[in-house]
């Protein structure tokens, strides 16, 4: 470590002072407190970049320009030119014209070569004194990696064969202050990826590409619903009463209207509201809240696709679902087969379908007359370490020690059916077994992947089962608590038998690019603090 004062280089800036910076606005940030302080290595440098802009601001060069055009991007050239060899790149009389931050750079006296990268990939230039000019070759040595560049040359291959722009004109863009990390890979950087998404985007080729393999997702997602004349709409964000789905909401207040508002945790009853007023095929792709754990698989802001169709089963919904992603499938890799995480998976239709107690005595010692029996529930889960309560119901139950012994083993497609009626109070009753309801998730490597029910249209018994589930909550005044009385409202004016669905698309993007955790394919995830 060492002293400020006693280390800067002759005429640069002393940032133990006020008086030193006032001329240059991009020190702003730094504390100038008026006492000595002790710098670590990245600050030294940064205060080298610092020197640097306060040079070419002295030889009138603005560091911060905003007036080269782009006629090109690296993968043209790249694309155009890979079979080409120095006898056919000679012949080539059109300039290329590109932009880019420098990832690399060697200087050789009166020579520069640099790797310069743009969105859609990385080139080498060659910078020569003798090309450029001896003015515009000096403000280049004050290129660093990280500095945004305009170029302007022709393609030509070196010795060792690599595709180069020999470059005949250079402009600096943009001065970046602070160096790019050299050692970015490994686990102890885990968390500061996430933090510090921009730096991740910089220096990490495959973080960029699960961001655009995401879009790419979402891309053939809407094409697919558009195609079959599904309707795209959005629904309110923030919502009076958070209904749609079981899970503890974000509270807010609006001063202007004095009235407790939530981010919603699902859109369900506005798309269903929707569909009541004649909309019979919507979908939403957007944000979901829920104010609760954080982990591999869940943040408590994510993606969710959710899509209604009129006169439509969940039966039918379980072949648009097979379609809708082995198409993507195709897209992605040309293929139903692909690796996540080591396990080769195969999404060739059609996919397994099994009931929820056919999954549970696959997978445990359980047999059929045991599934109908609360007590032998009880002493099972406990047996298998569940924190088993009497109050439960017969379908929570069931529930539970589901998702204990059966899901974890369902990697291969598997559609689960004949959920209990108890846990599932939008979805419609199913007509041979009415404690049951016709509705499937899909699982995927264990996990759940979709959601989808024929959707309860009867507002008669839709009003009972949201009681129900106010009584279990604990609710007393249950007609004014959180009941969605204007949602029943508009099932009174007649829904047509309609189906639904929701795809959490954080999760199909993590199936689909291999990613190990949900922060790996959302841009910015909820952090704890680190303060």
């Amino acid at each position: 470590m060492c002293d400020v004062k006693k280390n800067l280089p002759a005429n640069s800036f002393d940032l133990t002072t006020k008086t030193n910076c006032d001329n240059l606005q991009s020190l702003n940030y730094f504390s100038l407190r008026g006492e000595r302080h002790k710098m670590d290595e990245q600050s030294q440098l940064i205060l080298q970049r610092v020197k640097k802009i306060e040079e070419l601001r002295r030889d009138g060069i603005n560091p911060y320009t905003n007036n080269f055009k782009v006629t090109h991007v690296t993968q043209d050239i790249l694309e155009e030119f890979k079979d080409k060899g120095n006898e056919d790149l000679e012949k080539v009389k059109e300039k290329f014209s590109l932009a880019g931050r420098i990832m690399a750079i060697r200087n050789f006296g009166r020579a520069i070569f640099l790797h310069m990268q743009d969105r859609k990939g990385k080139i080498q230039a060659y910078i020569r004194q003798d090309l450029i000019g001896k003015e515009n070759f000096r403000i280049s040595k004050k290129f660093d990696i990280g500095d945004f560049i305009g170029i302007c040359g022709k393609p030509f291959r070196t010795k060792t064969q690599e595709l180069t722009v020999y470059v005949d004109e250079v402009k600096l863009l943009t001065k970046a202050l602070r160096p790019l990390p050299e050692k970015w890979h490994g686990l102890v950087d885990i968390e500061t990826r996430y933090r510090q998404r921009y730096l991740d985007l910089i220096v990490n080729p495959q973080a960029r590409e699960i961001l655009y393999k995401r879009t790419r997702i979402i891309q053939l997602i809407r094409e697919f619903l558009n195609e079959r004349d599904f309707l795209e709409v959005e629904t309110p964000m923030m919502q009076s009463i958070p209904g749609g789905a079981t899970a503890r909401p974000f509270k807010t207040y609006h001063n202007t209207l004095g009235m407790d508002l939530y981010l919603r945790i699902a859109p369900e009853l506005y798309l269903k509201r929707l569909v009541i007023g004649g909309l019979e095929r919507v979908y939403e792709i957007n944000r979901n809240f829920r104010n609760e754990g954080i982990s591999t698989q869940h943040n408590p802001e994510f993606t969710m696709l959710e899509f209604y169709q009129s006169y439509a089963t969940y039966l039918d919904f379980m072949d648009l679902t097979e379609e809708l992603l082995t198409r993507i499938a195709r897209a992605l890799f040309n293929s139903l087969e692909f690796e996540y995480q080591g396990v080769k998976l195969d999404f060739t239709p059609p996919w397994r379908r099994l009931t929820i107690k056919e999954a549970i005595i696959k997978h445990s010692e359980l047999k059929e007359g045991a599934l109908r029996d609360k007590e032998k529930l009880m002493e099972y889960g406990q047996k298998i370490g569940l924190q088993m309560d009497r109050k439960m119901r017969l379908g929570n139950l069931l529930i539970q020690i589901f998702e204990e012994v059966a899901e974890p083993n369902l990697i291969q497609p598997t559609f689960i059916t004949h959920y209990p009626t108890d846990t599932s109070p939008l979805s419609r009753r199913n007509d041979e077994n009415p404690d049951e309801v016709d509705r499937f998730e899909l699982f995927i490597c264990g996990r759940e992947i979709a959601n989808a029910f024929s959707e309860l249209n009867d507002p008669i018994d839709q009003k009972e089962r949201f009681l129900t589930e106010l009584r279990q909550k604990g609710e007393t005044d249950n007609e004014s608590g959180m009941l969605d009385k204007d949602f029943i409202k508009a099932l009174e004016y007649g829904m047509p038998p309609t189906a639904g669905e929701g795809i959490g698309i954080d999760r199909l993007v993590m199936l689909f690019t291999d990613a190990a955790s949900i922060r790996d394919v959302i841009l910015f995830p909820q952090l704890r603090s680190r303060e």
